[in-house]
């Protein structure tokens, strides 16, 4: 056994006791679902800013962008502007939610939802779009696991070829259905410090094997470095690259397991601290896409000892194989377990979020109103199971474009929320059966345009009057969404159909 797998394996059972210990740390009824699902809402500001941290920067974001910049260019630098312009969305609004959360005993974004707009349909809407988006995002960080499995050689042969993914599977489920939110938040904490020593002694270690920065930039084709210039009647590459960025941010802070994250905070001042301080991964994000052009520069696919890897895993295998290339074994097997639990975090944090969506908003809502407390609890561990077993059913059973395509799709789809969550919590000016029918309108008119590119992109080109503008579909979809509500919120309000009431005005909400 060589040192970069004693390394690997090592530091996977710390965070495996982690994980199980977690149920012990900063005590509280994990009978009760306030407690399993958002961890007793008393995380404090460095608890919260290494959960939302491990949360929104994934093993996927680890193995994706640097494979993006590899097969793509500069396109893959997207990732940049929409973690940054995402905080100062995330200032305004999410304080705002979290207060109406704690003060009401909301769970989940559905909850609010639900009852601002006294809409048990919209709630279950809003669930359901939340899951759905949730589910391939969890693919996806299996998948991550399974490349650096691969690298490592403990894929296994024969039926025992996935055995090694399965384990790591079962490990994750079990600590995540004894410890709850609280496992991911303790071992979120080792993550981020194996991350940010493996980036930053890469991009000091790899580029002093290239010749140097000048010399890697030097290997780039100009085409991967910039834009080309928009062709006659198009904006070309940069509106399609703006409105991703864009799209992207508003998309994320609407994903269950980032809600989930923010509520499980002791305070709306801890959210805004960290709404200001999270941007300090984004410098973090920025060296892991230069990773790409070094992985180009090295030209590793050319390699005999990693045509296989490249083969199978495609541009994913990029940044294994410039670990293995020049970087000492042990550090190599301190790297991939970086990658690895980079994964276990965020899939247990949206696993739980599913879990605490699939409870409150379809079982209770819908299945058993009378439920407690304690039986929601019950509920959402044994959700929380069937989530990541669909996950790692997924991952076997299907081929890895599938699960990218479907998280693709799943970014237009949680977009199609913003309207009933966000306006929500400013106004019910829009009237509740606008916000039903202009989410199918944007679910439908979104799809569509995924489905119009073969589901190889997410950049639509819309042509208007002969000049085309390509943009990211969840944009044109939400705008198509919004357009639908407020004509359809006139209509309806004209027509003097009820709007119902106001349900977080009401002090005797359940939960509260």
């Amino acid at each position: 056994m060589n040192a970069g797998l004693v390394i690997f394996l090592a530091l996977f059972l710390l965070v495996t006791g982690l994980g199980f210990w977690a149920s012990r740390w900063r005590p509280g009824d994990l009978g009760l679902l306030s407690e399993w699902g958002l961890g007793g809402r008393r995380f404090g500001g460095l608890v919260t800013w290494f959960l939302l941290g491990g949360d929104l920067y994934t093993a996927y974001t680890f193995i994706a962008v640097p494979a993006l910049v590899f097969g793509q260019g500069a396109l893959g630098f997207f990732a940049l502007p929409y973690t940054i312009v995402m905080y100062p969305i995330m200032f305004l609004i999410m304080p705002k939610l979290w207060t109406v959360a704690r003060e009401r005993g909301y769970v989940t974004a559905a909850d609010f939802v639900e009852h601002r707009f006294d809409c048990r349909t919209l709630g279950l809407l809003v669930a359901v779009t939340g899951i759905l988006a949730t589910m391939p995002y969890i693919a996806l960080q299996l998948v991550g696991i399974q490349v650096v499995l691969a690298a490592l050689h403990m894929s296994g042969t024969g039926v025992w070829s996935d055995a090694p993914l399965i384990i790591a599977f079962v490990v994750l489920a079990a600590y995540t259905y004894t410890g709850g939110l609280r496992a991911p938040a303790l071992i979120a904490i080792v993550k981020d410090v194996l991350i940010y020593t493996t980036v930053l002694t890469a991009v000091v270690v790899i580029p002093a094997h290239l010749g140097g920065w000048a010399a890697i930039f030097a290997k780039v084709p100009a085409a991967k470095l910039t834009f080309p210039a928009p062709p006659p009647h198009s904006t070309g590459i940069l509106s399609g690259y703006a409105t991703l960025a864009l799209g992207s941010a508003l998309a994320l802070l609407m994903y269950p397991h980032t809600v989930t994250g923010v509520l499980g905070a002791k305070s709306a001042n801890v959210v805004r601290k960290n709404a200001v301080f999270l941007p300090a991964y984004s410098f973090v994000l920025g060296l892991l896409a230069l990773l790409g052009y070094m992985a180009y520069a090295a030209h590793l696919n050319t390699l005999p000892q990693f045509r296989d890897g490249f083969a199978h895993y495609g541009p994913s295998y990029a940044v294994p194989a410039l670990f293995m290339r020049f970087l000492p074994s042990w550090f190599v097997g301190f790297a991939f377990a970086a990658i690895a639990i980079g994964a276990l975090v965020p899939a247990a944090i949206m696993s739980v979020a599913a879990a605490n969506l699939f409870t409150r908003n379809i079982y209770k809502a819908f299945l058993h109103p009378g439920v407690g407390e304690a039986g929601e609890a019950r509920v959402a561990k044994i959700a929380s199971l069937f989530v990541k077993f669909g996950a790692l059913v997924f991952v076997l059973g299907v081929p890895e474009k599938y699960a990218i395509m479907l998280q693709l799709l799943g970014g237009i789809w949680i977009i199609q929320t913003f309207p009933a969550i966000v306006i929500g919590l400013y106004t019910r000016w829009p009237h509740r059966y606008a916000l039903v029918v202009g989410w199918l309108t944007g679910m439908v008119a979104g799809t569509a345009m995924a489905a119009s590119t073969s589901f190889k992109s997410v950049i639509y080109p819309l042509t208007i009057a002969g000049y085309t503008i390509p943009a990211y579909a969840a944009v044109y979809a939400v705008i198509v969404n919004l357009t639908v509500m407020v004509v359809a919120t006139w209509i309806l309000k004209t027509l003097r159909i009820g709007a119902g009431r106001d349900g977080t005005l009401d002090m005797q909400m359940r939960g509260a």
